[in-house]
């Protein structure tokens, strides 16, 4: 059985920087640790993806249509396929003052973060910091050894990966239950113009649900299918 867009799967993988071997990836705890990149916050071991929904890097999500179940593949990844090419426009001169502001000592190699981007400290100079916004892996050429283990056919678990992978929320802190096409889903309270985009998405990737249900504390906000009277009040 080959992989077609839009199938959940589960995998396993780990990314590597081409030219030198650098492991800044991994769904391997064990390999994490070993490599000096392990984050205590992770959630490590086989992850669920959904094919063609930008969940894994552009490259990585393409190479993996027409791939076989059980099967592991080394697949390389150009710089526009990852997290593309430096560019020049995201190199920012940044005055000394607004780290005087924040308390912060500028060094090169230093991590900042500024109006939301995050940037590496390049040159310090006189009364001025050149910062670079590229991600730190841009313009790399990848390659990534990744194993497909199996197509996921339980709908509870697609929802149930949907949630953890764009909320990054643990499994077990998310409840599922399905019934003649009503999908109610135990989490933490969700905003409620979260609760409206998860439903479209959800009706378009797992079409069996026609109706989604969120609960939280015995409240629950309904989103009924397109073909009824959308009702968003708490009951």
């Amino acid at each position: 059985m080959t992989i077609k867009k839009h199938d959940f799967i589960e995998v396993e993988y780990t990314g590597t920087v081409k030219e030198d071997g650098f492991v800044f990836d991994t769904t391997n705890e064990k390999t994490a640790k070993e490599k000096g990149i392990h984050n205590p916050h992770a959630q490590y071991g086989p992850t669920i993806v959904c094919v063609g929904e930008h969940q894994l890097l552009k490259g990585l999500d393409e190479g993996i249509v027409g791939k076989e179940i059980g099967k592991e593949y080394k697949i390389d990844l150009a710089p526009e396929q990852a997290f593309g090419k430096k560019s020049a426009q995201l190199l920012k001169l940044v005055p000394m003052t607004a780290f005087k502001k924040g308390n912060t000592r500028p060094e090169i190699g230093l991590q900042i973060e500024v109006d939301g981007n995050i940037g590496t400290i390049k040159t310090v100079s006189g009364g001025r910091v050149m910062v670079d916004f590229n991600h730190p892996l841009s313009s790399k050429e990848l390659t990534y050894t990744i194993k497909i283990n199996k197509i996921i056919t339980d709908d509870a678990e697609k929802i149930k990966a949907l949630i953890s992978l764009t909320l990054n929320l643990k499994k077990d802190k998310i409840n599922i239950t399905i019934s003649n096409g009503k999908a109610t889903v135990k989490t933490l309270k969700l905003p409620e113009v979260f609760q409206k985009e998860f439903e479209k998405k959800i009706k378009e990737l797992v079409p069996t649900v026609k109706e989604l249900v969120f609960a939280e504390n015995k409240e629950e906000v309904s989103t009924k299918s397109e073909k009824q009277p959308l009702n968003t009040s708490k009951k």
